[in-house]
């Protein structure tokens, strides 16, 4: 896993979400609607990613 990064594009608005998936939003690095963070692959990313999978697509980077 070192090394390796992933990139997350949020594809649906954070509106109407509770306050928690929010601020996991922005400790992704999202800051609105079809914007693109890198990150690396790392398990704590991975369980942030688990909590809003529903509000963002995942690929490699």
């Amino acid at each position: 896993m070192t090394g390796k990064r992933i990139r997350i594009t949020q594809t649906k608005s954070e509106i109407r979400q509770p306050e928690r998936l929010r601020q996991t939003l922005r400790a992704l690095g999202l800051k609105g609607y079809q914007r693109s963070a890198e990150q690396p692959d790392n398990p704590a990313i991975r369980g942030m990613i688990r909590k809003v999978h529903h509000l963002v697509k995942v690929e490699e980077a």
